[in-house]
């Protein structure tokens, strides 16, 4: 049988078989694959592997096969949407103090793990009635060698998130938009968790309309991860700072995890850009922040960040506090101390109409020999048009 194969763009193509004794009939099937390899920590993850792609039915399909033991890939090309498949939980939450606007645009909170009775919802919280979407409230446990991939900007998961933790590894997330996890709610629902995991691709990505984390890794030990080309949409209705944008971004904070964040946008958030600690050793390169009302970067103690070649672009604070260690790629003649360690020397970063990043520690950098480095480039605006889902 002979084929022809139209290729529809590098993730897709549909091969034409010929049917015996008929040429003017044809079969048509679809072929899928993950589109390029991972750059940075998480270098060598095949998700997958050679496992033939298929398309979940609904959500439940979708559900199991992404928790069973088996090799996947798994093909999305359509919405799945979890809302209501668990039904609603009505409980007692709060409202916090940080909440000065409810009605008008805030975001009350949800008392998983006594939070709003522990003190972290501030002075003078109030407790009220929630009522919120049970599904949103805890991610799919994805086992190992799982390629997730999405065809064209269709690929949605609504209303739930994605958890790779309790050692699951080989995992790659690639053309994704997870959204809509009770974003009227702090701790309404994290996008992508990763806890005690290795080897994890978050690629081509988007996350909005999130209550808590758009990307978290936890307080497990999670040794190699790379989010790349994703944007983090912080656009909201409810916002813990009561002005359209997202508090709750990325953290990592998890012991001893090795990030690479590369070519991501990361817009309309207000803090937590990510956090950084826990002895997480970040390479933050060729990113674009852009209108962060509050900081970017957080780094508390044990955090170890280089930042370089990326862009700020109205933000107010790019580095809030620096309680670890930061290189911030300060100047030309002190980016050449990367080259030993790194292997290339560091970018500059670039400002606009933004705070001040700082951050000359170097110390650290010795923990990036021998490690897989992403390559670094000068800092550019072009990330925005290429970042995010249906741009692969």
């Amino acid at each position: 049988m002979k084929f022809t194969t139209i290729a529809l763009g590098s993730a897709i193509s549909v091969a034409y078989a010929a049917v015996p004794g008929d040429r003017s009939q044809f079969a048509e099937r679809a072929t899928y694959a993950v589109v390029g390899k991972p750059e940075g920590f998480a270098t060598g993850t095949t998700g997958g592997g050679s496992a033939a792609c298929a398309i979940p039915s609904n959500v439940a399909e979708l559900k199991t096969w992404l928790t069973d033991s088996t090799a996947r890939c798994i093909v999305l090309d359509k919405e799945y949407n979890f809302k209501g498949t668990e039904g609603t939980t009505t409980e007692t939450g709060c409202r916090p103090a940080s909440n000065t606007c409810p009605g008008n645009g805030g975001q009350d909170a949800i008392n998983k793990a006594s939070w709003c009775t522990n003190g972290n919802a501030g002075a003078g919280v109030t407790s009220i009635s929630v009522t919120y979407d049970t599904a949103g409230v805890a991610g799919i446990n994805v086992r190992s060698n799982k390629s997730i991939i999405g065809v064209g900007s269709k690929g949605v998961i609504r209303g739930k998130g994605l958890r790779i933790a309790n050692g699951a590894k080989n995992v790659i997330i690639q053309n994704i938009h997870i959204t809509e996890l009770n974003p009227q709610y702090i701790w309404g629902g994290d996008a992508i968790t990763v806890d005690g995991a290795d080897l994890v691709w978050v690629d081509h990505c988007k996350v909005s309309l999130i209550g808590r984390q758009m990307f978290v890794a936890g307080t497990g030990a999670s040794n190699r991860v790379t989010l790349s080309n994703n944007e983090f949409d912080g656009s909201t209705s409810w916002s813990a700072t009561c002005d359209g944008h997202h508090y709750w971004a990325i953290y990592l904070t998890g012991s001893s995890d090795l990030i690479t964040m590369k070519n991501n946008y990361i817009h309309h958030t207000s803090g937590r850009s990510p956090k950084v600690g826990g002895n997480s050793l970040v390479h933050a390169v060729n990113n674009y922040w852009y209108a962060n009302s509050g900081h970017a970067f957080d780094n508390g103690a044990g955090g170890m960040v280089v930042a370089e070649g990326n862009v700020f672009q109205n933000v107010v604070t790019p580095l809030l506090e620096n309680a670890g260690q930061f290189f911030g790629s300060p100047s030309t003649s002190a980016n050449m101390v990367c080259s030993t360690y790194l292997g290339h020397n560091c970018q500059l970063n670039s400002f606009g109409s933004s705070g001040t990043l700082g951050g000359t520690d170097t110390a650290f950098l010795a923990n990036f020999k021998g490690k897989s480095i992403a390559s670094a480039s000068t800092a550019s605006s072009s990330v925005t048009s290429l970042a995010g889902v249906g741009k692969i």
